[in-house]
């Protein structure tokens, strides 16, 4: 940017052209017939409508990009007790989380950064996902949980190119009917060079409401569907060769069969999936009929189907061509819209040329990078949707299947075209053609393509059918002449050559037979002409607006006007189908066309309400919508499906293509309906035909190979007759003429142009600004030459300069015009203009170029006014694609008439006296006419020269002795020399002026250029570096006398009594009155509105949502009420949850505006919440309240007293100690609105030397130095009756730059606060970083090397570095950030330069911000060695203005008073009323007229972190405030601590009584009944302090008692609420690492197995913060409980110490529902560490403090550990009746055995011995 201009459009990223193909960027070069305008608007639009040839689109140039992604949390994940990972991949890179263990809702909060440097196109297309995984274990790799696909592109378009804190919905590819597997909470954005982040505000408090914030583009469901996107292949034809003749030839010799040298097959990739068709072996025209489906989510986040024609090939496989389609365009989300649906068409295929190179530099144009130089093939395709709600989708993987092939003819019919071209002037051909004869060739598709066309199939086409569109394709001879006959080029001057086409004109023509798709063209026609008129009106109001014209309202009116015409007039023609080419049959085209027609209407209706609407005071914002209005008809403009070919005309110089030109078919398709028609159909374009490929872009591509002067025309062969109709008459009617309107007959070869005439062109060349420099010196020496046709003239050279003044006219006598006089004055030829610099070795190098359009004069008409002679206009320079200054000129075109009629020419003007140095050169030099120049009138430049800093060495010798010179029209204004640059480089004598006379024409103002250059010794002279103002316009001023305020008022006056108040906007109130007089300052209008006060109707206010907080609030009283535990952090902390809800705030506050757009708003008085008197009053939220409104009105302004005194609270909230707030702002301080950069009178200009060579990292180091002052333009001399007063409050008659502070060095203590660093950008392997600060200022440097931060990207600093500096050697600060490592140099994450110079000598008193409050002691001390009655006096004294006087609570400054509100008088503690009064003071300083600005308050400013090699991407953000003591002032106290919060140590004691109803597992050994072995697990930090209780064996009802303890020790940081932990990452970790965790405290309840894994039964986790009440007993214990809806009472358990109750454990199922699957009686005690130490107490049950051992049932123990107990318990218990029975039996059959046994004995016996 030059110094200190406004920076235009900063958006570094080129917007892609969204057109449906983007393989066929439209063609750049428009023609120019929007020059031929009246000369009036010329001047202004010159050369809005024809970009340079050989631009190439931004989007192909690679750039560096950045995307980070933080993944934060995740929730809600599918399946129980898993280790989740989260992997996020783009494209090829992978990266992941750590594994967070035994958990479904992991809280990473990790960041991850992606380098790429790609062109965009390329980067858009990659794809995002992230998934999560089950943790990887030894064996097995992690097994899916869901993943979420989004592509680049959609986060690019979204707003600020992020998501930020969204929720990415996880879904499982494989198993579709399963529903969502989870949450993911991240932020996603992507960063090209100069984009800022923004981050929203949002606290970590606020509730997640996951539905909310899905991440997902605006208007896309939450719940999206599965569908089939099918892609349909139906067959291609026209392929070039792929393979080279020669393995043809062999191939033959050996097979002696002869094939077609391409194998084709086509790939289609989306959504990151690729599928490919089969193989055609062999074919120039192949038939697939075949279908691929990918399954995928609808609607898409991915917004490009890539399709790509490739050669087959074992080894490598080659692009035939690229074709993208981009579903905006085929598909539209309205009520009225349709899915995605594409065809059958043929969509054709661009690339390289169709020669077959084994090596093929053009290459890359295949692949759909770079514009396509030539036809490759076409392809036919359809897409359809199908959204398929039934289950049974496949998995999302791609399917290949055969499909039925379709009748064409049922599409479209075949149609013969018929293409005319005559190229009526081939000039400026480039050196390098003009030694060989060149032609000219014509080509639309393959037809008229003589070297490498059409290949004829070698097998026969086997269905008739499809041969009828081949059969005209072959018969070369009829159908086509489409090559001029070669002819060589001649010169006049050795520079630009020419071709000799005098009086006859050559014709090339082409018929060939394509489907008929004229509809297409002719509706793309007719809209791009409404945008055309559209965009040139806008153009024109933006013209009106910056030069300020009061006219600009009507034009914007006529403008919609026209606009709505036009659409009716669209509406009324295709309702009609005005002509005969049929209506689009596919499913696409009629869905488009009935969009367009409902849009376009729309757009005509809205355009002619706003027309109504257009007001003085509304008109910005009517702009802006005319132009969305304007982008909505851009988007409708291509048509996706392809209708005819482009046309491409090729130069050929001996057999080779040299440079060609593309042309879009529908610019050149012919209509009887005028508005169908292409805009060069019929008509003469100029033509510049660039090189192919690579070699068109760059430094190559800037010269013009050749410019054509081409008629052409394309049309159906029916319409025929009409081709010759915009020829320019003055030819010879030959035979072939006459009969132009029969079909078969031949058009002319040659037209003969009988009428000529004899020009002469006056060039008036008066000056060039802002050129390219392309000397060493950063100058150049620059001359123009002025090309005409074949005729090129030179002005002289100006040595030095970038910003010439030749004041010459060039004259070029017999210029032969062929053609009618009229149509001459009608469009007359293009002028070129070229402007290089001369080198003294080598050729001229190559400015830039210009063109223009001569003002014609014929012989009849008199040289005289209106229209002669001409006024200057200013031309716009382009280099490639970059603009490369401007030139001011005019040119004439008067014609010569015969010897017999007088030709009315004015008379030469004398020349100039100018020694000619160079022999060769003769005749006058003539200077532009006197009516023509410019009018001159006194002004006077008057410069404040400061100083010149960091200058670089030059010629390796250090600066030491420099001046700066400033030059404006030739003349000088020298400073004075700095005698030791070293010491001090400012100017001794800061104030110079200079009288000159400057044209009064603001439009022609010369620019202005600053030049630094070294003196050094013998006289010698350096040039240092330059700097260019182009336009003055900036610096004017144009003073305000009395007379015309008067006048102005008067104007006002009569306007209000016709009713019209002048003020009135539609965003403002009109009729409240409003106070101004000393006594009462409340004006009911605020300068802030904040959110808007209503009496309980128009809105709802914020009630229903607080009511909802009011429950989770009402435990949450602020824990820093005593005054001694507040430090700074407490002040910082509740400053950011102030700016977090004033930004909300301001978003409802706009949202509410827009909802407003007209009629008169509500008042603006505070907060709405205060006029509520339903409100219950809660003491809770008194202070959040209060903090809102504090931070709601910064400086307290008169409608918040207002407010207070309504509000029925103010009064009960004294007792309330109200934390003291300050300013944080989200970037750095300068680029605040009120504070315009600290620039307001000290401007920093660049110096640069060295040549531009449009690489930006090179341009960079162009800098050499940086000129600080200021400079005033102004007509002398000024007026007496001036109202004005300067910047600092004085008359600037006596100059503009008094009562600036002296620029003698001075002494200053400056104290650097350096708070934190937020997302900086990973440096190690780890993906994190060792963060530390560097500061340097001046030659002094700061190192913090040994504090450095471990493995940090959010690095808590919260530093202060002190340093002595002196202003101006020591003016800029540098705070970097460096990357600590152990072994290797450390890098530099980022770095930030202040200007601590500009702030110091600011008037909005940036030295040392202005606190809130005012207290002399505690953490809010004030930290300025001035009081602020000290402040105050001194600000009245500088600013000449009596002294403030306190009187009875009042202080008056001026003529304005200020007082305290009865609140601020209550917080004052009646100490120093005076102090107070003054600060009231300081902050309404702006109020205060003539030297009133805004002060700075005591702020934190958020600046961006870069590092030069990655220029323009942030690196991260710091946040941190600078303050500034001059030294010979009373010095500061002590500075502010702000170090980090040490976390506070805690103990959470966890007793766990009992269970309840937990669900029983197992099935019991022996007996089978149900059971479970419980026992309850905890943690809080994670696996490491993981805690189990002992095992409650055998519970057969689900209770378990357990009466143990778990005792977690651990640190908290009570403001961010995260516990801190500090450990070593691995075993090889150097140092332990900080990271900070959510307070959540998870129990989990688990069944025990000793032989296999144990089962998890379920879990909770218990936020310490904000954690359901126990319920009393376990019956009223239900999962109503962990609603969040606010029903039940939280409690925070830092407040609450010690709680007890029962909770529920729960597991999620599939379907997303929770199951009760137990209870828990638990106790929960919070204490200190001191607390802890004093009653110590044991783990589990052990000492001290032991707990009594549960009173298990007598059935609970470990069966195999205790045999007798099982026996007893287990077995005796189930069977007693059974072993009963059992022994009975037993016992009977021992005795019937015994029985048996012993009878025979015993009878034998007793038989025996009886």
């Amino acid at each position: 940017m030059y110094g200190g201009e406004p920076p235009t459009a900063s958006i570094a990223v080129p917007v892609m052209p969204r057109t449906g193909s983007q393989s066929s960027l439209s063609s750049d070069n428009e023609s120019q017939r929007s020059l031929s305008l009246s000369p009036a608007i010329r001047g202004q639009r010159q050369n809005k409508n024809q970009p340079m040839a050989g631009l190439t689109p931004p989007a192909l140039k690679a750039q560096d990009f950045q995307v980070c992604v933080t993944v934060i949390e995740a929730r809600q994940l599918a399946g129980l007790n898993m280790d989740p990972v989260v992997c996020v991949q783009i494209g090829d890179q992978k990266k992941y989380t750590s594994v967070k263990e035994s958990t479904n809702c992991p809280y990473y909060n990790e960041y991850f950064v992606f380098d790429f440097h790609m062109p965009p196109v390329m980067l858009f297309d990659k794809i995002i996902t992230l998934s999560v995984l089950h943790s990887r274990k030894l064996l097995r790799s992690g097994t899916i949980v869901g993943s979420f696909k989004i592509d680049l592109k959609t986060v690019y378009d979204a707003p600020d190119h992020q998501f930020y804190h969204k929720w990415a919905l996880l879904t499982d590819p494989d198993d579709i009917a399963g529903g969502p597997k989870g949450y993911l909470k991240c932020d996603v954005s992507v960063i090209g060079k100069g984009d800022s982040i923004k981050i929203p505000p949002k606290s970590e408090k606020d509730e997640d409401d996951i539905e909310a914030n899905m991440l997902l583009p605006d208007g896309v469901p939450a719940e999206r569907q599965r569908a089939r996107f099918i892609v349909r292949i139906y067959r291609a034809d026209g392929l070039p060769k792929m393979n080279s003749s020669i393995v043809a030839n062999v191939r033959k010799a050996f097979t002696g069969e002869v094939k077609d040298l391409v194998d084709p097959y086509v790939q289609v990739s989306f959504a990151g999936l690729t599928g490919k068709t089969s193989v055609k072996k062999n074919s120039y025209a192949p038939v697939w009929n075949e279908q691929i489906i990918f399954s995928e989510m609808f609607p898409p986040l991915c917004q490009r189907i890539k399709i790509q024609l490739r050669d087959y090939d074992p080894v490598n496989d080659t692009v035939v061509g690229t074709h993208f389609i981009d579903l905006k365009t085929i598909s539209n989300d309205g009520e009225k819209g349709f899915l995605p649906t594409f065809g059958p068409a043929f969509v054709h295929l661009y690339g390289s040329t169709r020669d077959y190179h084994l090596i093929d530099d053009l290459a890359n144009l295949n692949r759909g990078l770079g514009e396509g130089v030539s036809y490759r093939a076409r392809l036919l395709v359809a897409i359809r949707t199908e959204i398929s709600d039934s289950i049974d989708v496949a998995p999302s993987e791609v399917e290949m299947e055969p499909t039925f092939p379709i009748s064409e003819s049922t599409y479209a019919k075949n149609e013969e075209f018929f293409l005319f071209t005559s190229i009526l002037d081939a000039s400026m051909i480039d050196k390098k053609l003009g030694d060989k004869p060149v032609y000219f060739e014509i080509s639309i598709g393959n037809a008229g393509n003589t070297i490498d066309g059409h290949n004829e199939s070698f097998h026969e086409n086997d269905s008739g059918a499809e041969n009828d569109n081949l059969e005209t394709v072959s018969t070369h001879a009829v159908s086509w002449q489409s090559t001029t006959s070669p002819s060589k080029p001649m010169t006049h001057d050795r520079t630009y050559y020419f071709l000799p086409y005098w009086d006859d004109k050559p014709c090339m023509y082409v018929r060939s037979v394509w489907p008929d798709y004229r509809r297409r063209m002719y509706n793309s026609n007719i809209i791009a002409k409404i945008v055309e008129k559209l965009e040139e009106g806008l153009n024109e109001v933006q013209h009106l607006i910056l030069i300020e014209d009061s006219n600009v309202e009507r034009k914007l009116k006529t403008v919609l006007e026209h606009l709505s015409e036009g659409c009716g007039r669209y509406v009324s023609i295709t309702k009609g189908t005005g002509s005969g080419a049929t209506m689009g049959k596919t499913k696409l085209d009629k869905e488009r066309s009935k969009l367009c027609q409902r849009e376009i209407e729309q757009i005509g209706q809205m355009s002619r309400n706003l027309k109504a609407l257009v007001t003085k005071s509304s008109f910005k914002e009517r702009y802006k919508t005319a132009h969305t209005y304007l982008q909505k008809l851009k988007f409708l403009i291509e048509d996706p499906q392809h209708s005819l070919p482009d046309i491409f005309i090729w130069v050929i110089s001996s057999g080779k293509r040299m440079a060609y030109e593309r042309i879009a078919a529908r610019d050149l398709i012919y209509s009887i309906v005028d508005e169908e028609s292409g805009k060069d159909c019929g008509k003469v374009q100029t033509l510049f035909l660039k090189l192919p490929g690579k070699k068109g872009s760059g430094p190559t591509g800037w010269a013009i190979q050749a410019k054509l002067q081409v008629y052409a025309w394309l049309g159906l062969i029916k319409h025929k007759g009409n081709f010759i109709n915009g020829l320019p008459k003055g030819y010879g009617l030959s035979h072939e003429i006459k009969n132009a309107d029969r079909p078969r007959a031949l058009p002319p070869s040659v037209i003969h142009y009988l009428e000529k005439h004899t020009f002469q062109l006056w060039a008036h060349m008066y000056q060039a600004r802002s050129l390219i420099g392309s000397d060493a010196s950063g100058l150049s020496d620059p001359f123009a030459r002025v090309i005409i046709g074949e005729y090129c003239k030179s002005t002289q050279v100006i040595d030095e300069t970038l910003s010439p003044t030749w004041d010459e006219l060039l004259l070029f006598d017999q210029i032969l015009i062929y053609g009618r006089r009229e149509d001459i004055k009608k469009d007359p030829p293009t002028i070129i203009i070229e402007l290089f610099d001369q080198d003294q070795v080598g050729k001229s190098e190559f400015i830039g170029r210009a063109l223009a359009k001569p003002h014609v004069k014929l012989a009849k008409e008199p040289y005289a006014k209106p229209d002669f002679p001409p006024s200057l206009e200013w031309f716009d320079i382009h280099r490639g694609p970059d603009n490369a200054g401007e030139l001011l000129a005019a040119f004439e075109l008067l014609e010569i008439a015969d010897a017999s009629e007088s030709a009315n020419l004015p008379a030469l003007p004398e020349p100039k006296e100018v020694v000619i140095t160079d022999e060769a050169e003769t005749g006058a030099i003539l200077p532009v006419p006197s009516g023509i120049r410019p009018t001159l009138a006194k002004y006077r430049i008057e410069v404040l020269f400061w100083g010149l800093r960091d200058l670089k060495r030059v010629h390796l010798m250090t600066v030491d002795k420099p001046r700066v010179d400033i030059e404006c029209a030739g003349h000088i204004l020298y400073s004075s020399v700095i005698q030791n640059a070293k010491k001090n480089p400012n100017f001794s004598m800061p104030v110079k002026f200079l009288d000159l006379e400057l044209p009064e024409q603001e439009l022609y103002c010369p620019p202005l250029t600053i030049r630094a250059v070294d003196c050094r010794s013998f006289g010698r002279y350096t040039l240092v570096g330059t700097h260019m103002i182009n336009s003055i316009h900036r610096y004017m001023y144009t003073p305000v006398t009395k007379r015309d305020r008067e006048a102005g008022e008067r104007k006002k006056s009569l306007l209000q009594l016709q009713g019209l108040d002048p003020n009135v906007s539609t965003q403002q109130n009109n009729n409240f009155p409003v106070f101004d007089n000393d006594e009462e300052q409340s004006p009911l209008l605020l300068k802030h509105p904040q959110t808007s006060l209503d009496y309980g109707t128009s809105h709802p206010t914020k009630k229903e949502k607080t009511e909802a907080n009011k429950k989770r609030k009402m435990s949450m009283d602020d824990l820093d009420d005593d005054e001694e535990s507040r430090d700074w952090w407490t002040k910082y902390f509740a400053s950011i949850e102030a700016m977090i809800e004033e930004s909300k705030e301001a978003r409802k506050e706009t949202q509410h505006m827009e909802s407003q757009q007209n009629g008169t708003l509500p008042i603006y008085l505070e907060e709405s919440k205060y006029q509520d008197p339903r409100r219950d009053h809660l003491g809770a939220t008194h202070d959040k309240e209060e903090k809102r409104r504090k931070a709601a009105n910064k400086g307290s302004s008169p409608a918040s007293k207002l407010a207070t005194r309504l509000s029925p609270k103010s009064m009960r909230r004294k007792e309330i100690l109200k934390t003291a707030l300050m300013k944080i702002y989200p970037n750095e301080l300068e680029s605040q609105n009120d504070y315009n950069g600290f620039k307001e009178w000290l401007l920093t200009f660049d110096l640069y030397r060295g040549k531009k060579t449009g690489d930006e990292l090179e341009d960079e180091s162009r800098v050499v130095g940086k000129f600080k002052g200021a400079i005033k333009v102004y007509k002398w001399p000024l007026p007496k009756d001036i109202e004005d007063h300067t910047i600092m409050g004085f008359d600037p008659q006596f100059g503009f730059f008094q009562g600036l502070p002296s620029n003698d060095p001075i002494h200053v203590l400056v104290r650097v606060y350096i708070v934190k660093a937020n997302d900086l950008h990973p440096m190690d392997l780890n993906g994190k970083a060792d963060p530390y600060i560097v500061l340097q200022l001046g030659s002094k440097r700061i190192s913090d090397k040994e504090n450095y931060i471990s493995k940090q990207l959010n690095p808590v600093f919260g530093k202060c570095f002190e340093f002595e500096a002196t202003f101006p050697q020591d003016s800029l600060l540098t705070v970097q950030i460096l990357d600590w490592d152990l072994v290797g140099s450390d890098d530099m994450i980022g770095e930030t330069k202040i200007d601590l110079e500009n702030r110091f000598y600011s008037r909005h008193r940036a030295t040392c911000g202005i606190a809130k409050k005012y207290e002399d002691n505690g953490y809010n001390r004030w930290r300025d060695p001035m009081k602020p009655t000290q402040i105050l006096a001194k600000l009245c004294k500088d600013g000449k203005i009596d002294w403030p006087s306190y009187t009875n609570g009042k202080v008056k400054v001026g003529n304005k008073a200020f007082s305290l509100t009865n609140e601020e008088l209550c917080n004052m503690n009646g100490k120093g009323l005076e102090e107070h009064l003054a600060l009231k003071a300081l902050f309404n300083w702006k109020d205060i007229p003539r030297i009133g600005c805004t002060l700075v308050p005591e702020h934190i400013e958020t600046r961006p972190l870069y590092n030069p090699e990655k220029p323009g991407i942030e690196q991260g953000k710091l946040e941190m405030w600078v303050d500034m003591f001059p030294m010979d002032m009373p010095l500061p106290g002590p500075p502010i601590d702000i170090s980090p919060r040490k976390p506070k140590s805690y103990e959470l004691r966890i007793i766990i009584w009992n269970t309840d109803d937990v669900v029983l597992e197992d099935d019991a050994f022996f007996t089978g009944e149900k059971m479970s072995d419980i026992y309850v697990k905890g943690w809080l930090k994670g696996p490491e302090d993981c805690q189990c209780t002992d095992i409650h064996y055998r519970s057969l009802t689900g209770e378990g008692n357990f009466n143990w303890r778990f005792v977690y020790p651990f640190d908290y940081l009570v403001a961010e609420e995260k516990i801190v932990i500090s450990r070593k990452e691995s075993l090889f970790s150097w140092d332990e690492t900080e990271c900070k965790i959510p307070a959540r405290l998870e129990l989990q309840v688990w069944d025990a197995d000793h032989f296999s894994a144990d089962d998890f039964l379920g879990a909770i986790t218990l936020d310490l913060n904000r954690f359901p009440r126990g319920a009393k007993s376990s019956k009223l214990c239900t999962l109503d409980m962990l609603k969040t809806d606010g029903s039940v009472p939280m409690v925070n358990i830092f407040k609450q110490k010690r709680v007890k109750g029962w909770w529920p454990f729960y597991i999620k199922k599939e379907n997303e529902e929770m199951e009760l699957t137990g209870k828990v009686e638990a106790e929960v005690h919070l204490l200190t560490k001191e607390e802890a130490e004093k009653n110590p107490t044991g783990l589990g049950r052990n000492e001290p403090d032991p707990l009594e051992k549960p009173n298990r049932p007598d059935a609970s123990f470990m069966w195999f550990l205790n045999p007798l107990k099982s026996i007893r318990y287990i077995v005796w218990h189930n069977y007693k009746w059974a072993i009963l029975k059992v022994l009975l039996v037993l016992g009977l059959a021992v005795l019937l055995l015994l029985f048996f046994y012993s009878i025979p004995g015993y009878t034998v016996k007793k038989v025996l011995g009886a």
